[in-house]
């Protein structure tokens, strides 16, 4: 019944995107509160009181708004968006499977690369390179493209190496690649354009990567030296699959003109179409699996594969569907009692109270923060967008476009409720307080290089 549901809601909602003039509101709200009430009583305990959180806070801020009961039920259906997204995206993998490139790509692993730190700055640079163009749809396309080559190495936990070097080098192209919706949001309310700003954040996005290669080779290293063997272990493993058949996989190349082709078709056809990028994607991933698999020739084993993947993924997204509806409650909540002025007011006083320095300089805690509240990056930062008018508060604006770039990217890596961490938990099959928990360490290093960049960029600008 639940697997059902969410299917419907999902229909649903793709429904009043592509026909706007057929009014759905009341049936997704009335599904989606379904949802919730079915997924409360199956889901681990952390999340049912964080969501409860979400549920219990929202409905106090209605009622004391005085919000009916239609409003109540009318605030359900927020983030179906993103649910939406997580449970499409990962029908990319079907092709990349069925071709077989995992292990094309482990052959060129195993010529080119000897130790796990080599392969962990692979993965980072690859997620680095198909951000630029893919956006979310990088995170299943990297995953599964190199998750088996993780296996030729003793490596502890593979699931928390791949998480991290995807979502590191995933989250550093969000400050200046064009197809990056944050990117847009911040060019509009800064002012600048895209061209004039790419000084200021390339740099910052080079060393973020960088940092994140530097510190996946210094664990790599210290886990070779702490376990006996390990040296020997690594090496092992790379000679041990030369003795592998690679005949049938796919080229790697083909990845590549996969990826530049989902790109141009997007990029078309959002110029010629009014969807969002988030429904582009959602609607264009089944026909382009589907075209590649044909020309794959494996019809028939993607039709097999996509049934399998309806039939199993909903529910093991019943986690995400209740975290992610409830804080779409809490939004909307958030919303109708205008308590985002109040926010805004509140962080108005801050920025005046420590002087607009400083408050520059510690801006990217802020989407952080709210991040946890089960806001949008995007969300927190328009939250901002009034007290931060560049020309009134006296402040280059492009300083105030890398610190808020900054913090959206920290709010990517961390915040357990955005796109980024859904996707990823969903796909290595981990919530995603523990796949934001793996990132911490990275994300409090970036964001202390991001402050002292700031610095520096205080004093130039």
């Amino acid at each position: 019944m639940l697997k059902f549901l969410c299917g419907i809601a999902i229909l649903l909602y793709i429904l009043s995107e592509v026909f706007p003039k057929v009014d759905v509101t009341f049936l997704i709200s009335s599904v989606s509160l379904l949802i919730v009430v079915m997924t409360l009583f199956i889901v681990p305990r952390f999340v049912k009181i964080l969501g409860g959180v979400f549920l219990t806070t929202g409905l106090f801020m209605l009622i004391n708004s005085g919000a009916g009961w239609k409003d109540v039920l009318l605030s359900f259906g927020p983030m179906l968006n993103l649910l939406t997204l997580f449970a499409m995206v990962p029908i990319l993998a079907l092709p990349i499977k069925l071709g077989n490139y995992a292990k094309g790509i482990q052959k060129f692993i195993k010529r080119n690369v000897k130790t796990s730190g080599q392969l962990y700055s692979m993965t980072s640079g690859i997620s680095y390179f198909f951000s630029i163009f893919m956006n979310l749809a990088t995170l299943p396309m990297t995953y599964y493209s190199m998750r088996p080559a993780a296996n030729m190495y003793p490596l502890q936990n593979k699931e928390r190496f791949m998480s991290r070097a995807i979502t590191h080098g995933f989250a550093m192209p969000l400050m200046w690649a064009p197809v990056t919706p944050i990117v847009g949001i911040v060019v509009e309310m800064t002012g600048v354009s895209w061209a004039s700003m790419l000084p200021y954040v390339l740099p910052l996005s080079v060393m973020g990567l960088l940092l994140d290669w530097y510190m996946g080779r210094v664990t790599a290293r210290k886990k070779r030296h702490s376990e006996a063997g390990h040296v020997v272990n690594e090496t092992a493993a790379s000679i041990g699959i030369e003795e592998e058949d690679h005949r049938g996989s796919g080229k790697i190349s083909t990845i590549f003109i996969a990826i530049i082709i989902f790109n141009l078709l997007i990029s078309v056809l959002e110029q010629k179409l009014t969807f969002s990028f988030i429904i582009l994607v959602s609607l264009l991933v089944i026909p382009f699996a589907m075209g590649w698999s044909i020309l794959l020739k494996k019809t028939e084993e993607f039709k097999s594969g996509l049934k399998g993947h309806f039939q199993t993924h909903l529910i093991k997204m019943k986690e995400q569907f209740f975290i992610f509806l409830a804080a779409g409650f809490f939004i909307s909540a958030i919303q109708f009692s205008n308590t985002n002025v109040l926010l805004n007011t509140g962080i108005g006083a801050v920025k005046d109270w420590i002087g607009i320095e400083v408050f520059i300089i510690l801006l990217p805690f802020i989407p952080l923060a709210l991040a946890f509240t089960g806001l949008h990056p995007a969300v927190g930062l328009a939250l901002l967008a009034e007290a931060l008018d560049p020309q009134n508060i006296g402040i280059s604006p492009y300083i105030l476009t890398v610190s808020m770039l900054a913090g959206a990217v920290s709010a990517f890596l961390m915040g357990p409720y955005n796109a980024t961490l859904g996707l990823m938990s969903s796909i290595v099959n981990t919530n995603s307080f523990k796949v934001s928990n793996w990132n911490i360490s990275f994300t409090a290093l970036f964001l202390c290089c991001s402050m002292l960049y700031l610095v520096l960029l205080e004093f130039i600008v």
